[in-house]
């Protein structure tokens, strides 16, 4: 029996604990348009800095994965949720993103979002289109060729919404 997930807030001061799977996913250069060498601060300071929230999920006192909170765009935009998503490698298929999801969607139905986007879900990244399309996000548009893909090179990426 795999243990239960505990899903909570961080603040710039745990972020460490993420760091690990955090560069070696942007590193890969296959779903994250990160520069693979982005440096700690700077992603802390993306992923923890109001109004950016972060949240981690755990598994026996091991940290999983990540998810970032934040309004997708700022003033009359606001109103809309953006999501970034992270599963340690070690932790993937165990439905952890699943599940941030699903926590990400209540922690944003209640700071009062009305809807969530995702601005850029890389198309060749299969296994999270059909996850979000589980959890109710339908595909809004397609950018071609905004992606620099590390092996595909250009590839094209989805503008994903829901509403809340």
């Amino acid at each position: 029996m795999t243990a239960a997930l505990i899903l909570r807030e961080i603040g710039a001061d745990e972020f460490a604990q993420v760091w690990p799977f955090f560069q070696t996913i942007i590193g890969a250069g296959d779903t994250y348009v990160y520069p693979p060498t982005m440096e700690f601060e700077h992603a802390r300071a993306m992923w923890t800095t109001p109004p950016a929230r972060c949240f981690v999920a755990e598994r026996s006192g091991q940290v999983v994965g990540c998810y970032r909170l934040a309004p997708n765009q700022p003033g009359l935009g606001d109103h809309v949720a953006n999501g970034s998503y992270m599963v340690a490698p070690s932790a993937r298929g165990q439905g952890v993103a699943s599940a941030m999801c699903e926590h990400s969607l209540e922690q944003a139905r209640s700071a009062g979002f009305t809807a969530m986007q995702f601005n850029c879900v890389v198309s060749t990244n299969a296994i999270a289109v059909r996850l979000w399309q589980r959890h109710g996000f339908r595909i809004v548009g397609q950018v071609p060729g905004a992606f620099r893909h590390a092996q595909l090179g250009a590839t094209d990426v989805y503008v994903m919404h829901r509403a809340l």
